[in-house]
């Protein structure tokens, strides 16, 4: 497969290339692809998030390569993959949408453990993909608790983000 296409795809369309923040521009493109796959029934969500999940080991490890650079910020699948995972079965509006990359983006920086070990001690496409699927994982986990034992939170969160009107 031609190199270009690999980078076209680890870059998700070359957004990884922009010169700041490119794994919030990754996760903004994760939207857009959350957006178009929350059309599906749930099983065809997985089934194109786990689908997403394994292109993006492959585009990973090789884009690393060719770039010659251990998990390159211009690679942006992985985000995309992370921010699926953070928004599974979770209800499509606008509150869990911009919180999900919030907190996303939130934990992908911070990286709480395991996170941190698997971007420090990990290596190749697995390592990359690995660490925003995790950080996917603990968001999802926590927007799904405050969405089933907490809804005052989430009336919180809902006034937060659309605005007290």
């Amino acid at each position: 497969m031609s190199e270009r296409f690999i980078l076209w795809l680890a870059s998700a369309g070359y957004t990884g290339c922009f010169p700041y923040a490119t794994g919030t521009v990754g996760t903004l493109v994760g939207i857009a692809v959350y957006l178009l796959f929350s059309l599906f029934p749930p099983p065809v969500y997985l089934l194109c998030t786990a689908a997403t999940f394994f292109l993006a080991l492959w585009a990973s490890g090789r884009a690393e390569i060719i770039w010659r650079q251990r998990d390159s910020p211009k690679i942006v699948l992985d985000e995309i993959v992370g921010y699926l995972i953070t928004m599974a079965f979770l209800p499509r509006t606008l509150t869990t949408v911009v919180g999900g990359f919030l907190f996303f983006r939130a934990f992908d920086i911070i990286k709480p453990y395991p996170i941190g070990w698997i971007d420090r001690k990990m290596k190749g496409g697995l390592a990359v993909v690995l660490d925003d699927t995790v950080a996917g994982i603990y968001v999802n986990f926590f927007l799904q608790a405050i969405h089933r034992w907490h809804p005052p939170l989430l009336f919180l969160l809902d006034r937060w983000i659309c605005g007290a009107g």
